[in-house]
């Protein structure tokens, strides 16, 4: 080969290389970048101005850049941003403190994500039967179409084939069955099952709130068979649904649920809250993390909630989630391709007769955003501020979304 082609062979391997991404592939994302939030709206680095009503997937729940946060961030940034766990934080303790109150959890452990949270859920309800009644039990039971992380742990529990492609083999421990069969459940219960797992809105696998009925008796069957009940709430809590948590539509109380996603308005902070009785089961030394609760991410949970306190944002979810249902309802009560429109608070399905993916993307064009919940439903997550004229705006907008495909299927 002549040097001049060596070079330009050299020349064109460098470009391709910086042409691709140093990252993993492991998102199939959407051609737009996004590089500023304020309230309900995103813009691009093109200055495209976009209504979010995905909030980061129910993260930003008191929509980007909420002040009250940002100044008491700002503020900690200045003083100390991370120490050991091995030390007492002060931030951490109030944070524990402040969801105790609003919950009827009595203890706390901080983490980093949500998937880390059920991971410790799981693990404190083995613990528990183990460590504490000598039992040795650690099957957890859970049902199809959940979802519950992408831990080895949490894709095992989750209720979705599609996560564990590829990543066998799967532990041991757990057990999935049909949601709402209580003969199924019944069946799957042996001496080694210390916990059952779910969620209150099946948000990921189709926005399917539980029937409150099964929910009910569920609670009942895990106090007469020694099981802790674990609610995961990683999405539908911290006021998304109209409630601080979702179990609270269902006037139970959970021995362990989780949260993440919405607890610290975008910094990643995951929690596991527990009753009382839970507390010997993680002695010193026997579950740890080394970021989960630091300075930062404690004065961002203590924001959040001080703010939900302060604006009643659960009760304004509730109200403004009521005034989307309606909204969607009138905009589709005659139009066929819309099936059904389900949900709680402002975590809202819409089930389609088709897939979705090309609304998805004409949403984009128009400048709205939103995403799916399996291939044929629609999620709508707009953060609990949200305005009704900014639902009034999606509404429409969606409405001409679907008119127009509907039409071009109908050519």
């Amino acid at each position: 080969m002549a040097q001049s082609d060596l070079k330009e062979a050299k020349a064109s391997k460098a470009a391709d290389a910086k042409a691709k991404s140093a990252l993993f592939p492991s998102y199939a994302r959407y051609p737009i970048s996004l590089v500023k939030g304020h309230g309900s709206w995103l813009w691009d680095d093109q200055g495209n101005r976009y209504l979010d009503f995905m909030s980061g997937l129910a993260v930003t729940n008191l929509g980007h850049a909420p002040e009250k946060v940002t100044a008491k961030v700002k503020a900690q940034l200045d003083e100390l941003w991370h120490v050991s766990n091995l030390f007492h934080i002060p931030q951490q303790e109030k944070a524990a403190q402040l969801l105790t109150e609003v919950t009827c959890a009595d203890v706390v452990f901080f983490c980093n994500s949500g998937a880390e949270a059920n991971e410790a859920a799981i693990k404190l309800a083995r613990r528990y039967h183990q460590k504490i009644k000598g039992t040795g039990r650690y099957e957890v039971i859970t049902f199809q179409q959940s979802f519950h992380g992408r831990t080895l742990a949490t894709l095992t529990a989750t209720g979705q084939d599609k996560v564990k492609d590829g990543f066998l083999p799967l532990p041991e421990g757990f057990k999935t069955v049909q949601l709402h069969d209580m003969a199924a459940l019944k069946e799957a219960i042996g001496p080694n099952t210390a916990a059952v797992m779910l969620e209150m809105i099946q948000a990921e696998g189709g926005v399917y709130p539980v029937d409150p009925g099964f929910v009910q008796e569920l609670a009942a069957l895990c106090k007469k068979e020694g099981l802790l009940l674990i609610v995961d709430e990683v999405q539908t809590g911290m006021g998304r649904t109209g409630k601080w948590f979702a179990h609270e539509h269902y006037g139970i109380e959970p021995d362990i649920f989780t949260s993440a996603k919405g607890i610290a308005s975008g910094l990643s902070v995951g929690a596991m809250l527990a009753k009382e009785y839970l507390r010997e089961a993680f002695t010193p030394g026997s579950h740890a993390t080394t970021f989960g609760g630091n300075p930062v991410a404690a004065a961002a949970v203590i924001a959040t909630i001080e703010t939900m306190l302060e604006d009643s944002i659960p009760q304004r979810a509730d109200e403004m989630g009521k005034y989307l249902h309606e909204r969607l309802q009138e905009a589709f009560k005659d139009e066929p391709f819309v099936k059904a429109i389900r949900g709680k608070g402002l975590l809202i399905g819409i089930e389609c007769a088709e897939p979705v993916a090309d609304l998805v993307t004409e949403g984009q064009k128009r400048k709205l955003l939103f995403v799916t919940a399996g291939p044929n439903v629609i999620r709508l997550l707009p953060n609990l501020n949200v305005s009704r004229e900014e639902i009034d705006q999606a509404v429409d907008t969606l409405a001409a979304i679907i008119s127009a495909y509907t039409s071009k299927e109908e050519v």
